[in-house]
């Protein structure tokens, strides 16, 4: 696992390298705050091996549960009310509480009537808004995958979403209370204080989805991910393996986050000292059990929020389902020797150790350049956003790569 680029010492490089480039880019950006999310974030892949998830969230907006008093906030702060008496657990309807001193144009567009007399915050005209946007030279934009806005520039591939901070705190607070083994109680208040976003989608069956929003806690979920030990994390990474090249979902019947949500539910829900390389084997069962019960139950509790179900509506059919089912107890028969299902790790099997270590050294040093050399480019633009390409570090690290 350490050789395929899923050791401490890599995660923790990536993450570092992608909290400097949001650190960078957001000292330039005023209305808007980016934020680096998923597995990017999470320090599991390589720069060009998954998409890039970011987030944006809209400076001045505040979204607030019902109840929580909007007078400490500032005056010029644009503040929702979120409303759920009609909607799906973990999505909610934002009615407009407080106009502030401006509304951003792209909020004010996206404003509807309810017919009730309340103003309410469209996600799909939101949503539309952003579709609609110039876009940067030599981008491509891709068909809309739930809030998220894809697009490439060659073969960077980016999903983007545009959300607005929401402050929740009885949801946090359930969650915090709750009895548990992991994380640790530091973890739990930062998770806490982090709060939470509001992104520009609807439940699917649900006759309002056109104006509701979701409910998510991307940035405490990148602090649990980097709280698991490494035995959990290589747990997550081979059933995501299982998901992606086993599995082979075309609809996104079932998804790599479906996966993150059974790992920390393992973990919550077990001593931390059984999880070590010598029980690899025994975690990596128990995930596919409950993967299994997932699909035959077409039912599964997100961690932050067990009253949504993750499956639901996800369009498995009865013949998809019990082919999955049948294939994850075969592999659960199989013992370790499952993990010869998984390309990448039959490859390594095959490779190692001479090739496979001369491989890895070279492809890790590659990725930590480019890294670096993504972070000092940014540096090394001027205020229209040209690169001074002879800075002496840049060109130390395009000779290097070379």
């Amino acid at each position: 696992m350490n050789c395929l680029g899923y050791g401490s010492h890599i995660r923790q490089a990536r993450r570092d390298a992608y909290m400097e480039w949001d650190r960078l880019r957001n000292a330039r950006l005023h209305a808007i705050l980016l934020i680096t999310t998923g597995s990017k974030a999470e320090g599991l892949t390589r720069p060009y091996e998954s998409d890039m998830d970011k987030l944006f969230v809209v400076r001045g907006v505040i979204c607030l549960e019902s109840g929580v008093n909007s007078d400490i906030l500032l005056r010029e702060t644009i503040v929702f009310t979120l409303n759920t008496d009609m909607c799906y657990h973990g999505h909610c309807m934002l009615h407009l509480e407080r106009h502030g001193i401006m509304i951003p144009q792209v909020v004010h567009d996206a404003l509807c009537d309810d017919g009730n007399g309340h103003v309410l915050l469209s996600s799909a005209l939101y949503l539309d808004i952003y579709n609609t946007m110039e876009l940067m030279q030599g981008e491509v934009l891709h068909e809309n995958a739930g809030p998220s806005r894809p697009s490439s520039i060659g073969s960077l591939h980016t999903d983007s979403v545009y959300s607005f901070r929401c402050h929740c705190p009885c949801i946090l607070l359930r969650w915090a209370k709750r009895s548990r083994h992991w994380p640790q109680p530091d973890i739990v208040q930062k998770v806490v204080t982090l709060g939470a976003f509001v992104t520009p989608v609807g439940f699917k069956c649900s006759e309002y989805q056109h104006v509701e929003w979701r409910i998510c806690f991307n940035t405490g979920e990148n602090e649990l991910m980097n709280s698991l030990n490494n035995t959990q994390v290589y747990i997550y990474v081979l059933l995501k393996m299982v998901v992606k090249d086993v599995l082979k979902p075309v609809k996104k019947e079932i998804t790599s986050y479906t996966v993150k949500n059974i790992v920390f539910w393992l973990a919550e829900n077990n001593p931390q000292a059984q999880f070590n390389e010598s029980t690899l084997f025994y975690w990596l069962r128990e995930g596919l059990d409950q993967l299994r019960v997932a699909i035959l139950k077409i039912h599964f509790q997100y961690y932050m929020l067990p009253e949504r179900n993750l499956m639901a509506a996800c369009g498995l059919d009865e013949r998809q389902k019990s082919t999955w089912v049948n294939t994850i107890t075969d592999m659960m028969n199989e013992g370790s020797n499952t993990l010869l299902r998984l390309p990448r790790i039959r490859k390594a099997i095959i490779s190692h150790p001479e090739p496979m270590m001369w491989y890895s050294k070279k492809r890790v040093e590659l990725e930590l350049l480019q890294l670096k050399l993504w972070n000092r480019s940014m540096q090394c633009e001027d205020a229209n956003g040209v690169v001074k390409f002879s800075e002496p570090m840049l060109q130390a690290i395009n000779n290097r790569m070379i």
